[in-house]
């Protein structure tokens, strides 16, 4: 029997289907044409939701296509954490999607922690201006010919599982910045008092909770059979977290893709004053501490275009550790290893070649990500000696080793390192298995196994590194 997995990130749409060992029987991957909303002003992102739909169309019909009449029992999505859509009573966007970094709402983000602070301090966290529900007030307040017509607003993947059943309905991890209370599974009262109808918003349910099965309409759509069940998904880095292997208390995964997301499993809810770590729920009654830093894959792939990856990986094996210091944003704000709405990236000393550059950027990335781990630390949220890393950077065993020798920890890298099995695992969690942990324990192998180098060559840069920040960031 197998399940489907669709992940709907910010450049495409990619769908695989497993059966319950993990084993892959058949993958596709489109990208978006025409997603984003060019020439919006600075430090915000928009994507058209229809073109999401668009491309998981076309990504599933291929996978439909290759497994034939073998049947799929079940399918569950993922999506951007943070990124939202308000749609009308026949769940059509309204306008485009304001994106998971989108950092309009500083104003909105304070009215918002000023109202939610009882759920602050139950939860640990805050909402700073990437969050939903600051964003969800900004449109009220800005663009209300938008909010009053508004039917439910969907989450990404909200608007996904819409689509494949005609339900409104989402799930915690998702709502987690819409402001859920994640202790008792509802939107709290606060929302209502900032003029949000706890009307406009989906259904709560729990990641893996069926949905329905998948309507005559995207059975067209999608070469799915009606026959298939529509599991409730999760946020892409929760995806990615499952994916990874880390299933055991105090397991940490990082999830290298158009970002950088950590997430570790916990028995106690992990706390930040400064809002830069929060929890998700696991579907099992754990904790799941991490966050989401805007460092990562695209603003390489942005300042290297069209580049031949491997080339540029052998080269910058032999440059590394360089003596420039990086920190590569693709866009204005960070959110992790530490808040700021104006965060620039930047780049100190002067590159020899392109490969230096290319070189830098990978150490400015794993130096980050081992400050993160720093913070986690500092919270009593410590992670061991082995990191699960996933995403679309864990290809990358250049990378993988930089990150290793930096973070001075053991980096596993799964069989099948996609937000997209995860979304199968979460598929499969009610349907083939008893829960997410047994699915995940049964479908996800490792396929590589990286060691640190000792000598601590990379001390000098990171001291560098965290030196150019406090003087740019104040940090």
């Amino acid at each position: 029997m197998l399940v489907v997995g669709l992940d709907v990130g910010t450049g495409g749409a990619r769908a695989v289907a497993v059966d319950e060992r993990g084993s892959v029987r058949a993958e596709a991957s489109v990208p978006f044409i025409g997603a984003e909303v060019e020439g919006v002003p600075p430090g915000r992102a928009e994507q058209r939701a229809e073109i999401w739909w668009d491309a998981a169309c076309r990504a599933l019909k291929q996978v439909a296509g290759t497994i034939g009449k073998e049947p799929v029992r079940a399918i569950a999505c993922d999506s951007t954490s943070g990124t939202f859509v308000p749609v009308g009573p026949d769940g059509h966007p309204l306008r485009p999607a304001l994106m998971y970094n989108d950092n309009r709402a500083v104003a909105e983000a304070d009215a918002v922690n000023r109202a939610a602070a009882g759920l602050n301090d139950r939860l640990g966290c805050r909402f700073p201006p990437v969050f939903t529900l600051p964003k969800l007030l900004w449109l009220k307040v800005n663009e209300p010919q938008f909010f009053e017509r508004t039917h439910c607003f969907l989450h990404a993947t909200d608007y996904l599982t819409y689509r494949l059943t005609g339900q409104f309905v989402t799930e915690t991890s998702s709502a987690l910045k819409s402001g859920v209370d994640l202790i008792d599974g509802h939107w709290p009262a606060f929302i209502e008092s900032l003029g949000i109808p706890a009307s406009k918003l989906p259904r709560v349910l729990s990641p893996g909770d069926i949905v329905g099965p998948v309507s005559r309409a995207a059975a067209e759509e999608t070469g799915l059979s009606p026959d298939t069940l529509v599991a409730a998904g999760l946020s892409d880095g929760t995806a990615s977290f499952l994916a990874s292997g880390a299933v055991r208390e105090g397991d940490w995964n990082s999830a290298l893709g158009t970002t950088l997301v950590v997430r570790g499993v916990s028995r106690r809810l992990v706390k930040d004053p400064e809002g830069r770590i929060y929890c998700h729920r696991h579907p099992e009654g754990f904790w799941l501490p991490g966050g989401a830093s805007n460092i990562g894959g695209e603003a390489i792939s942005r300042r290297f275009p069209g580049k031949d990856w491997q080339s540029l990986d052998l080269q910058a094996a032999r440059l590394t550790p360089t003596r420039l210091v990086a920190y590569p944003l693709a866009r204005t704000g960070e959110r992790l290893p530490f808040v700021s709405a104006s965060a620039e990236g930047f780049v100190e000393g002067q590159p020899e070649s392109r490969e230096a550059l290319y070189a830098a950027c990978l150490e400015g990335v794993a130096y980050a990500e081992r400050w993160i781990y720093e913070v986690l630390s500092g919270l009593e949220a410590a992670a061991g000696d082995t990191v699960y890393a996933t995403g679309g950077g864990a290809k990358s065993r250049v990378w993988l080793q930089i990150r290793a020798d930096i973070l001075q920890k053991r980096l596993v890298r799964p069989k099948t390192p996609e937000a997209a099995l995860g979304a199968a695992i979460v598929a499969a969690s009610k349907t083939l298995f008893s829960g997410p942990s047994e699915a995940a324990a049964q479908m996800v192998s490792a396929a590589e196994t990286v060691e640190p180098d000792r000598t601590g060559r990379y001390e000098e840069g990171y001291l560098r590194f965290r030196q150019a920040c406090r003087e740019r960031y104040g940090v």
